[in-house]
């Protein structure tokens, strides 16, 4: 039996090792126990999460590639099809925080551009600790500044996002990117490979020691020694990327190849063993022919690199001399290392000597998936009984503080840095509910979004993770567009731990639930476990990333007020819900209660009548209710207005029959299915009577205008703000953070 240290280093346990060697029917070398450990890692194999995902919806009309490629694929109709994916780069970004957000960046865009699709937006989740704790600011300026450096450089918009603050995401910063590409659907390309005789080109950067055991890294807790595990953090260059980019794009569309695929996390391991496992053949490969930056590089090194912007390509050998044209072009080497054998094994080479002679089935498809123990989560801290908790004396200073807390504020600071008018294609600026996206030559446009509450998922596993993929569907409906595809990053814990297991079994089901009840495939994401740090646990934290179809880009709509002296409509009923809410976490410092209940009939029910009022013309501006509720909803269309225009809602027509009675209620419930809509004073029975037909609760609640944002109830005033003070209080907050200090 191999030395415990040695499996131990690897990550693999005693009975992995012996199911190793049994499949390949031998004692494993140090390269091929290499392979194995990243390839039977959490991070590549999802062992402790398959027997879960399958819980998943993964079919439907449009899915033209589900779960199992770089990428989804989605048929959007004209013969073009959208392929998106999000993926984590949460332990690299907390090692080294610029180098670690813009090799997540460059990674999701070679998922993307590997399918034969051109990207076009990217998005990003973020958490982090909270900014007036010094140690967390560094962390999120190098975050932010990574994806800008590599977005910006590369040519691809960063078009929105969202960034949450909490203590527990400290010492494990989330950061989720998210991508999208358009294609011809004639031309998507797969990771496989096929055809005995076939050569085997490697292409892109060479390979140097950066990201070695760098899967292996995101599939254990951190320490004390995270500054040890630099080298496990990989090093991108964006403009070799977009040489990569453009020469892959060229030789795809000229039916050049086989088969393509990323060198990402596993690096050259992964893309040979997965490409001969999808096609069911064997691959040799002559380690010497590897194009290497460093000297001395051991087949151990050359394997498990993670060296960013690096392909393997699979062509005919008549079309071989024509792709490396293409390569040289691009100023980018296209040697042959190899080439598609029958049999099943990877066979490798190095100094004339056999290193490597494995079935590639045993590492790619036999890792064992476990079943892991699973506990209840802990309960949900109790939250005071709402009569025992005291109200604000200032109403307005109350919703200062909820507009000026780090998760609700203004994230200009973050998105100013990013390039997210780049290709011409942005329809909306940073800041609307959801990014709109042109379709060069066609009247249609895409929408996406990304959605995910982890304090929400903390109090109540399955319904936080439910909310999240029903508001990530309300924000597209809110710009007009129809959700048609999901695709997820589920962020948690030690899955060793019962509980977080526990935490990850309710959350896929909350997903599973509300991607059914909204008829969503789900075709593909990543999962991230292992988020602890010296033993310490983040929030459970699904991220969801929706993809939605506008038929006519004329009418999307913006959640800005349009003028003053139109209807403000409610969507919905507020009830006496602030568990989990950021109002009683940034006036009453609590993080307790249950978060608000779901209704996945009464949600959709409420967004198709939004997409009905859209489509006939019945709305003006819209925009969800999510964290700080209406008082907040109100005063971000006051933000996003032309010249900031207020509005006066009268509150009592705001409550539903049995619904809170509380003022501070009212104002700051995070209730679900909820909306605030603008029609034309003249639009507004047509609008109420379609609601009322459609049995959606909707209520005209005020009107449009003025410079302040003033609530009354029972004829008697209860809050008035200037939308200047509320807006500096928004604007403002994030940026004094990051003022150069004395």
């Amino acid at each position: 039996m191999i030395d415990k240290s040695v499996l131990d280093r690897h990550n693999l346990t005693e009975d992995e090792y012996r199911l190793i060697v049994e499949l390949i029917g031998k004692e494993p070398n140090l390269t091929e126990l290499g392979i194995f450990s990243v390839m039977w890692s959490e991070h590549c194999s999802y062992k402790s999460s398959r027997v879960h995902l399958k819980k998943f919806p993964t079919e439907g009309p449009r899915v033209v590639q589900g779960p199992g490629e770089n990428a989804g694929v989605l048929d959007i109709g004209d013969g073009q099809v959208v392929v998106f994916k999000i993926e984590s780069h949460n332990h690299p970004s907390y090692i080294e925080p610029y180098q670690g957000a813009a090799t997540g960046v460059g990674g999701i865009l070679r998922d993307i551009f590997t399918m034969g699709a051109r990207p076009i937006a990217v998005m990003d989740s973020l958490r982090f600790g909270p900014p007036d704790d010094p140690k967390n600011r560094p962390i999120m300026e190098g975050v932010v500044s990574g994806i800008a450096g590599y977005g910006n450089s590369i040519g691809v918009p960063t078009v929105g996002g969202e960034v949450y603050f909490d203590p527990c995401y400290a010492l494990n910063p989330l950061v989720n990117v998210f991508c999208l590409g358009l294609a011809d659907k004639d031309k998507i390309f797969y990771a496989k490979a096929e055809g005995a005789g076939n050569k085997v080109l490697y292409v892109g950067a060479k390979t140097g020691r950066d990201g070695i055991h760098g899967a292996t890294m995101a599939s254990a807790e951190f320490g004390k020694d995270t500054e040890q595990k630099r080298p496990n953090v990989q090093v991108g260059d964006p403009f070799k990327e977009k040489l990569l980019v453009e020469a892959c794009l060229e030789i795809m569309d000229r039916g050049l190849i086989v088969g393509i695929q990323d060198m990402g996390a596993a690096g050259l391991t992964c893309s040979t063993t997965e490409m001969a496992a999808k096609g069911g053949v064997g691959i040799v490969l002559d380690l010497d022919k590897v194009p290497q930056r460093e000297s001395g590089m051991t087949p151990y090194e050359i394997l498990l690199s993670e060296s960013q912007e690096r392909m393997l390509l699979v062509a005919r050998p008549e079309n071989v001399p024509a792709v490396q044209a293409v390569f040289a072009k691009w100023d980018l080497d296209a040697p042959v290392v190899g080439e598609v054998v029958e049999g099943g094994r990877a066979r490798m080479t190095f100094k004339g000597e056999v290193v490597v002679d494995i079935p590639v089935d045993a590492v790619v498809n036999l890792c064992p998936a476990y079943n892991r123990p699973v506990a209840a989560p802990a309960p949900a801290p109790a939250l005071p009984p709402l009569g025992a908790l005291p109200a604000p004396a200032d109403l307005g200073q109350a919703l200062e503080r909820v507009l000026a807390s780090p998760t609700v504020a203004d994230k200009q600071w973050v998105f100013r840095q990013y390039d997210h008018m780049v290709q011409d294609n942005t329809v909306f600026l940073p800041g609307a509910d959801a990014a709109v996206l042109r379709i060069k030559g066609s009247k249609k446009a895409l929408a996406m979004t990304l959605d995910g509450n982890g304090l929400y998922t903390r109090l109540d596993p399955r319904t936080g993770a439910g909310i999240a993929v029903a508001e990530a569907c309300r924000n597209l409906a809110c710009v007009g567009a129809r959700p048609i595809g999901v695709t997820n990053c589920l962020n948690f814990g030690n899955p060793e731990k019962p509980e977080v297991m526990g935490q990850f079994e309710q959350a896929v089901e909350g997903i599973a639930e509300a991607c059914r009840a909204f008829g969503l495939p789900v075709t593909g994401g990543n999962v991230s476990f292992y988020n602890d740090t010296e033993g310490l646990s983040i929030h459970p934290t699904p991220v969801l990333g929706i993809v939605g179809l506008i038929e006519d880009v004329g009418r999307a709509i913006r959640p800005g007020f349009r003028a003053g002296g139109d209807a403000v409509v409610l969507i919905g009923d507020t009830l006496d819900e602030l568990g989990g809410s950021e109002y009683l976490r940034a006036v009453h410092g609590l993080e307790a209660g249950a978060p608000p209940a779901l209704d996945l009939e009464k949600e959709k029910r409420h967004q198709e009548f939004l997409l009905e009022a859209i489509g006939a013309g019945l709305v003006r501006s819209a925009h969800d209710l999510a964290e700080g509720g209406l008082a907040v909803a109100l005063a971000e269309c006051a933000f996003h207005s032309d010249g900031r225009i207020g509005c006066a809602v009268d509150l009592g027509a705001a409550a539903a029959a049995g619904g809170t009675t509380r003022d501070d209620a009212l104002l700051f419930s995070e209730s679900q299915s909820r909306i605030v809509v603008t029609c034309r004073k003249a639009g507004l029975d047509g609008l109420l009577e379609l609601a009322a037909r459609r049995g959606v609760p909707a209520r005209a609640i005020g009107l449009t205008g003025g410079s302040a944002l003033a609530f009354a109830r029972a004829g008697r005033e209860i809050m008035r703000l200037s939308v200047d003070a509320a807006y500096r209080a928004w604007k403002d907050s994030l940026p004094a953070f990051f003022k150069v200090r004395a």
